[in-house]
This record gives structure tokens, C-alpha cells and sequence, in this order.
């Protein structure tokens, strides 16, 4: 099985980073990082980079396809060589999964049309503008596709879709591997339940990036 996770500058780590962990312990799997252009490519922070070991036209019948998000999501929102792969490979893929603002790619490129996809909590909204119905779930499954929220989300839509794939057994022996257990410090982690005066520092710190 070829689970191929796409890389493009400016993508958040964690979304990447969190779903390959999860999937890439699944036995008989490949991952390959695929990118429009091979060679490194670089995180929101231009502090880490992860290889894409091959161009989008090497790969094109991947099992599955992970997309992240990140502020590099908003330069790749116009119809281009990423939106025809995109919808190339949909039609054999078994599944399709993204995180955060991933689903926005997914959604531009007409992939989400008439289905239920969540995102990060600052551009939901924004998933109508493209024909689909935004739910603020953490994780949301519609036919083939595993849409997670943001970034931290990817975790549990990998293990969603792990379950899917290896079955709730395998999922959770993935889930023991790499100790998920969390216990978060504070109740920062929705808008919903952080302080106001944070969510309001965090608009104002992400504004022009979502």
C-alpha cells in the first residue's frame, strides 16, 4: 500500500509529521513525501525541511494521499499542477486525508464538493465558498475521505484512518508505539475553551496567515 504525503513550502510540520508517525508503522506500507519538484522543502518556521523524494508526476496511483496545512496553503489555492494531481489520483485513491488547511486544497481543487470537512478553527468558514459543508468536529469521515482539524488533529485522523486500514486493533497498537496519551497542560486547545483574551492574541497573531 503507498500512502504518498504532499509536501509544498510553507506547510505546518505537525501536520505532516504527526499522520506519517501513525501511518508509516502500518505494516505493508510506503510512504513517499511528493512534491511538485523534488529535493527539500520548508516549514512555515524556515526551520525544518523534509525531503520529497519525488515529483507529483512520479506517483501516480498512490493508495493514499495525506495533505497538511500551514500558511503555504494559501499559495496554492489556485487551479494548478497540484489540483490536477489532486483530482488525478482521486479517482483510484482508497483514501484521501488532510490536516488543517489542507482541506482547503482538497476543496479548491472541487475534491470536497457536497461533503462534510472540518478545518483549522480560524478558516472554517471558508470551506463554504467551495460547496462544502464545514463541521467544527476534530475529525471528520465522508465516504473515502478522513478530514482532521487542525494541526494536533492529525494525529487522530491518522488513527482514524488507521483503523480504517489495519483495523481498531493495529490502530491502537500504533497508538501504544508512540505512547498518545495526552494530557494537555492547559484547556487552550479549541477557541472554544481557551481564555478570550488568548483567542484574541492568536487572531491577531495569524492575521494575513489563514
Amino acid at each position: 500500500m503507498q500512502i504518498a504525503i504532499v509536501l509544498y513550502p510553507g506547510y505546518t510540520a505537525l501536520d505532516i509529521v504527526g499522520p506519517y508517525e501513525v501511518l508509516a508503522r502500518l505494516p505493508g506500507t510506503e510512504v513517499v513525501f511528493v512534491a511538485e519538484e523534488p529535493g527539500l522543502v520548508t516549514n512555515d518556521l524556515g526551520s525544518l525541511s523534509l525531503n520529497a523524494v519525488s515529483c507529483l508526476d512520479e506517483v501516480t496511483s498512490p493508495d493514499v494521499v495525506v495533505i497538511g496545512g500551514g500558511p503555504g496553503q494559501l499559495d496554492q489555492m489556485s487551479d494548478g499542477k497540484l489540483h490536477e494531481w489532486l483530482r488525478a489520483v482521486d479517482q483510484t485513491t482508497t483514501w484521501t486525508m488532510s490536516v488543517c488547511t489542507g482541506s482547503l486544497i482538497l476543496a479548491a481543487a472541487g475534491i470536497l464538493k457536497g461533503r462534510r470537512a472540518t478545518t483549522y478553527w480560524l478558516a472554517l468558514d471558508q470551506l463554504a465558498e467551495f460547496g462544502v459543508i464545514p463541521t467544527d468536529e476534530r475529525v471528520v469521515v465522508d465516504g473515502k475521505y478522513v478530514i482532521g482539524a487542525g494541526v494536533s488533529a492529525g494525529i487522530d485522523a491518522a488513527l482514524t484512518l488507521a483503523s480504517r486500514l489495519a483495523g481498531e486493533d493495529g490502530a491502537q497498537a500504533v497508538q501504544l508505539i508512540i505512547e498518545y496519551d495526552p494530557q494537555p497542560p492547559f484547556s487552550a486547545g479549541s477557541a472554544a475553551t481557551a481564555p478570550p483574551a488568548v483567542v484574541e492574541d492568536v487572531k491577531r497573531t495569524l492575521a494575513g496567515q489563514v
